[in-house]
């Protein structure tokens, strides 16, 4: 799990945390505006809000208020479970869903830490008004390394808005990486109630963790 976890942190910073993009918003489709308007938004809020970001409530209000209407948490949280949400109850899947976005929340306050100075690059596409899914191919520029490439799974919901669902990097899905974490853990738990367990007794170390270093960092400067 440490490795998945280092995978998203990497994905997250670099779907959400960089600092421009090769493109006018006029050339850009929707999907891609949604990536683009995320982007931008965030990284003000590193730039401005740095010290805040030590602050989980913070993050966890951003989360709310700047992921959520643009990434699709429930989406996510079915596709990851795979044949275990089909099997879940109704506690289960909320309970889940819960500790999910919390592991979410806490990816993030160390994506926020890891924050580089990249770029966007979109690559052409062409939208079909009637497409529900597609696909947003992007380009990460870096100062003296090679492009990375970068490919939002994105979806249209019921309200006509698009919500990006998994990151591709470089051909490794970040679905499919914790689909099949997920799946060995459950199995080898014994069952989805004693994973939804261990993701909340870690989303509690993670929280404590993070208030001991919000902690030390007051106590440091006063």
């Amino acid at each position: 799990m440490n490795k998945l976890n280092a995978f998203i942190r990497i994905g997250l910073s670099v779907l959400l945390l960089s600092v421009a993009t090769i493109a006018s918003a006029e050339d850009l489709n929707p999907p891609q505006k949604v990536i683009q308007d995320t982007s931008e938004l965030l990284y003000n809020i590193v730039k401005n809000d740095k010290e805040k970001l030590a602050n989980r409530d913070y993050v966890f209000q951003l989360v709310n208020d700047v992921l959520e209407p643009r990434v699709d948490l429930e989406k996510i949280s079915k596709l990851v479970l795979g044949k275990y949400w089909r099997k879940a109850t109704d506690e289960q899947k909320t309970q889940f869903q819960k500790e999910f976005k919390d592991l979410f929340v806490n990816t993030y306050a160390t994506a926020f830490n890891e924050f580089g100075e990249w770029t966007v690059h979109f690559l052409p596409m062409t939208l079909d008004p009637t497409q529900t899914r597609i696909i947003v191919k992007t380009e990460i520029i870096q100062p003296s390394r090679p492009p990375v490439a970068v490919n939002y799974r994105m979806a249209i919901n019921k309200e006509g808005k698009w919500k990006a669902y998994d990151v591709i990097i470089e051909g490794i899905s970040m679905v499919t990486n914790y689909k099949s974490s997920f799946a060995t853990t459950i199995k080898n738990a014994g069952g989805l109630d004693k994973v939804i367990q261990q993701l909340a007794d870690k989303n509690k170390q993670s929280e404590e963790a993070a208030s001991q270093l919000a902690f030390d960092k007051a106590s440091s400067k006063s």
